[in-house]
């Protein structure tokens, strides 16, 4: 825009050039008002000045419309350029625009906050959606502060596949190291070289990094392009490239020498891959300080030592093993195994309960595992359970004794376990249900009604008005009927869409409508069009839990906000999760 002023104030100072020139010419020229032919003379002149004039300033200004134009193109090129994710805004009914009446300090303040909680699996796919929708950047923000917040998430939700499509859906953008990097590495420590070593196969710009670069050559040459390779090695050699542990591997997985680095590098997992790949002996004992990640490369490759060779008097040891398993990179199952192996004398094992207080902390779960296993009382059972589950939680390695935990308590009576116990036998079986359950329609309840259908896309607009008043008529006249919230939800949510009730304003109020009483940062929010920051409040709320075990108060108020925003997408998908009955 500043060209443009520029240019505007130079056609202002050469019009009043021009206009001064030309009076100045006409005041220092004698007139013969009685000469017609000079006076006509003059008005020819003053004519064909005229026209010189417009023709300069119609120049002037269509230069300046030019710039001015090719200013628009490319701000717009480079707004283009800032929309970085991977869903079309249209595909969750969100904008291109959504973060344009954001605030940045409250941005960071609530991701700041989502990112201390473990959030649910409905939490993560409406905070993916949020984060990873194609939109321009909220004010303040430069390009790299904002995708590194996208990028920080989806490390952290540890989504390959997400991360995968990501990069694809920007590839006309350098890739992100960062998050190369992590796929990369994630690929290799599962022992998936084909999946880490194809990105290659997709990615146009590659960011400038040693390690990429080293993981691409070494890639080439799993795939047996050593030609390819070579070449690649060539360029960055000649771009400055030094690692001495790197090139005498390089060549001797070229096979220019019969000699390899026999050190063991845990600088970065490939240099550790390299290690292991190039040395028919290699031996390798982790420790507690072992990068987590080469622990996971370990176990995927079947490089940790067997626990049946492990000495159980070795304590240290033992205690090691317990935090790799909580770190899932030992089976739970060979853990419990090796606690199977403690010897115990028998007034410990007739007074488990009692006993294990006596004992250091791996050796009282040895022992109350040993209990679990001897107690024929579903009763007795569940309280060395949660015994064991607490031990493991005081030492903080509670995630050693979790999917074994769900497999005992699935073969307890539940008519067996006591009142004090309920909490903790519910608690966890729940976390493991992941069942797949058929909706069943029940027309005598509103929010079990075939209207369900509306919101899965079956029945159109027009049918479902005539279903609904059909179904109110009925619960008008029925006087015993609970008008519940599930039910608020569902004729709300219709209502908003466009739904016409043959209802007086008297019988409306029998429904209790649009009663939610919503925070009143979010009303605001609403109120000022900020769509993006009310989501992100949303994914809070929702936070570690699942939908289902959120309250109907909550699904009222989410629902609610997400009427007012017109996200009827991501609505459906929640209507459809927590009001009807499945079977």
């Amino acid at each position: 825009m500043k060209i443009s002023e520029l240019l505007n104030k130079k056609n202002l100072i050469v019009f009043l050039l021009t206009i001064f020139s030309f009076n100045s010419l006409q005041a220092n020229e004698p007139v013969d008002i009685w000469n017609v032919d000079n006076s006509e003379g003059n008005i020819t002149v003053e004519t064909e000045s005229t026209n010189e004039i417009d023709n300069e300033i119609n120049m002037n200004a269509q230069t300046s419309d030019q710039v001015l134009l090719v200013e628009q193109d490319e701000t717009i090129e480079k707004e283009k350029n800032n929309l970085v994710g991977i869903f079309d805004p249209a595909d969750n009914d969100l904008s291109i625009n959504m973060w344009e009446f954001s605030d940045k300090n409250t941005i960071i303040k609530i991701i700041k906050r989502i990112n201390q909680l473990e959030l649910s699996e409905d939490a993560k796919k409406i905070y993916n959606r949020v984060l990873l929708t194609n939109s321009f950047i909220p004010k303040k923000f430069n390009n790299e502060e904002f995708l590194s917040i996208k990028v920080d998430w989806m490390i952290k939700s540890k989504n390959l596949n997400l991360i995968k499509d990501f990069i694809l859906s920007n590839n006309e953008q350098a890739t992100n190291q960062k998050l190369l990097i992590f796929y990369l590495d994630e690929y290799l420590s599962n022992g998936d070289l084909e999946n880490a070593c194809g990105i290659f196969d997709s990615i146009n710009i590659l960011p400038e990094s040693d390690y990429i670069s080293k993981f691409k050559i070494y890639c080439l040459i799993h795939n047996e392009k050593k030609e390819f390779a070579q070449i690649q090695f060539d360029l960055v050699k000649e771009e400055g490239f030094k690692d001495k542990f790197f090139e005498n591997n390089f060549n001797f997985l070229m096979g220019y020498t019969e000699k390899f680095d026999p050190n063991i590098s845990e600088k970065n997992l490939l240099d550790f891959h390299l290690s292991q790949i190039v040395n028919d002996q290699f031996e390798f004992v982790p420790k507690d300080e072992t990068k987590k990640i080469i622990w996971k490369y370990l176990k995927s490759f079947n490089l940790l030592e067997n626990l049946d060779d492990v000495d159980i008097e070795d304590d240290e040891k033992i205690i090691s093993i317990e935090t790799a398993t909580h770190n899932k990179n030992y089976p739970e199952k060979d853990l419990l195994n090796l606690y199977a192996r403690y010897k115990f004398g028998i007034q410990q094992l007739l007074s488990v309960e009692e006993s294990y207080k006596d004992l250091p902390p791996n050796q009282a779960r040895a022992l109350l595992y040993q209990g679990i296993l001897l107690s024929k009382e579903d009763s007795v059972k569940i309280s060395l359970l949660k015994l064991l589950k607490d031990s493991f939680k005081e030492s903080k390695i509670e995630n050693a004794f979790d999917e074994q935990l769900t497999e005992f308590l699935q073969k307890i009576d539940p008519k067996e376990v006591p009142g004090e116990y309920d909490y903790f036998y519910t608690y966890h079986l729940a976390k493991d249900e992941k069942q797949d359950k058929k909706i069943k329609f029940n027309n005598k309840i509103l929010h079990q009604s075939k209207l369900i259908n509306y919101f899965s896309g079956e029945m159109n607009i027009e049918n479902s008005e005539k279903e609904l008043n059909k179904i109110l008529k009925k619960i008008k006249s029925n006087k015993k009927y609970f008008f519940s919230m599930k039910d608020k939800i569902l004729l709300e949510s219709l209502i908003s869409d466009g739904v016409s009730l043959q209802f007086s304003q008297k019988d409306m109020s029998m429904f209790e409508l649009n009663q939610a009483n919503l925070p009143t940062d979010i009303e605001n929010m609403i109120s000022n069009g900020d769509i993006g920051t009310i989501m992100l409040r949303l994914v809070e709320i929702i936070g570690e839990d699942n939908l289902m075990d959120l309250g109907t108060e909550d699904h009222y108020f989410i629902i609610t906000t997400l009427n007012k925003l017109n996200v009827d997408k991501i609505r459906n998908e929640i209507i459809l999760e927590v009001l009807p009955l499945k079977v």
